[in-house]
């Protein structure tokens, strides 16, 4: 693992000092290492959704499209789960 050392003005520092304590994390590190995971989530769904957006139509969503994925969740989920 490597190391990063960061400057940070009195007024960040504090916050980040703050969010440890009212969210449970055990060092300034687990609580920035946890922003560098979702920043990394959101570049990656951000990428997916201009892919997608990129991607030629191949089926209409309309009613009967959200319909069949229901179905679809329906028969895969387990008899105690309520969909």
């Amino acid at each position: 693992m490597s190391t990063m050392s960061i400057p940070l003005p009195d007024a960040l520092k504090s916050f980040v000092d703050e969010q440890v304590s009212q969210r449970g994390y055990g060092t300034s590190s687990e609580y920035l290492r946890e922003l560098i995971r979702k920043g990394q989530g959101c570049q990656q769904l951000r990428s997916l959704l201009l892919a997608g957006a990129a991607s030629a139509l191949t089926a209409l969503a309309d009613v009967s499209y959200f319909e069949g994925l229901r179905d679809l969740v329906r028969k895969s989920a387990s008899p105690r789960t309520k969909v």
